[in-house]
């Protein structure tokens, strides 16, 4: 098995701005934080358990510059990549944005990911991600922007301003999860997707730790990839927990498609799902997982072409 170590490291979960699509919030929930000390010492013990890259995201990092500052540099200290996803609402100007990326290069900050689509821009001007990506170019840090979209022709105006502007970015699909679920699907035109995961886990501010971070802390009908909380077990043993499971396995590997054409989703019905979906149909149903605990280590296993 492949257990190269990466984590998305929710520090906080509050953020500055209301997006209809947000996966990581919904209606009621609540605000968390880490305490900074908290966050550096468990920054040392996944140096120690070699973790070699973390991604702050959850709410809006940057709303605690200097926290992140900190924890950046703790970052570099321990020769782990660092990544800030940020929605950009900092880089109104771009002496504000030249300010804030040059701190972050400063720190070791390794990369820098900036959020945009017709959500995100309703609250943040896309100047701003202009702003923010032109510091990250004129003081050499990586970045890209993760253009998130539902593959609709409105969304054309918004990828075209990334194009005019010549920036590095990414088309990410929407995952309909947290706020999302309010939006209405438009029908997926595809082929027969092996619908496979990198499935890095998820701490969140609470100190839980999740096996996926798109989808760990939605799971609710079976706590399916629920890993344990770091005030009890360490880094390594939940890192390891994640490892050793071989259901996650599969799905990096064998992809979620051929599970479900396992379990007997027709193909019919399979080429409806988006990759989230699927693993929600999967994984969170308590009929199917046990179906496929069971198994996993027999039948499963060989299900392959």
């Amino acid at each position: 098995m492949n257990n190269t170590r990466h984590i998305a490291f929710g520090f906080s979960t509050r953020c500055n701005i209301k997006c209809e699509h947000c996966v990581a919030a919904h209606d009621g929930s609540p605000e968390m934080k880490m305490a900074l000390e908290s966050a550096i010492r468990i920054i040392g013990e996944m140096s120690r358990s070699e973790v070699t890259g973390v991604s702050f995201t959850a709410g809006e990092p940057l709303l605690y510059l200097n926290e992140m500052k900190e924890l950046v540099q703790t970052c570099k200290m321990q020769n782990i990549y660092s990544r800030i996803v940020t929605n950009g609402y900092w880089s109104k100007t771009r002496d504000r944005s030249d300010e804030v990326v040059s701190a972050l290069k400063d720190v070791g900050l390794s990369q820098l990911r900036i959020s945009s689509s017709r959500w995100h821009q309703k609250n943040v001007s896309r100047e701003n991600i202009l702003n923010a990506a032109l510091s990250c170019q004129k003081y050499g840090l990586d970045y890209f922007i993760s253009f998130v979209t539902d593959f609709r022709k409105e969304d054309d105006a918004h990828e075209q301003f990334l194009q005019d502007n010549h920036l590095k970015y990414f088309p990410e699909p929407l995952i309909y999860f947290g706020n999302a679920t309010r939006i209405n699907r438009p029908p997926v035109f595809t082929d027969y997707p092996a619908h496979r995961c990198a499935m890095n886990p998820y701490l969140s501010p609470e100190l839980d730790m999740f096996a996926c971070c798109d989808a760990g802390t939605q799971f609710t009908e079976t706590g399916a990839f629920f890993l344990g909380n770091l005030e009890s077990q360490s880094v390594d043993h939940l890192f390891q927990k994640k490892e050793k499971n071989l259901l996650f396995h599969l799905v990096k590997t064998m992809g979620l498609t051929a599970m479900a054409s396992f379990l007997g989703f027709k193909a019919s019905e399979i080429v409806k799902y988006r990759k989230c979906d699927l693993c929600e149909a999967l994984f969170n149903s308590t009929e199917h997982l046990e179906q496929l605990k069971k198994s996993a280590t027999t039948k499963l296993l060989h299900w392959t072409r």
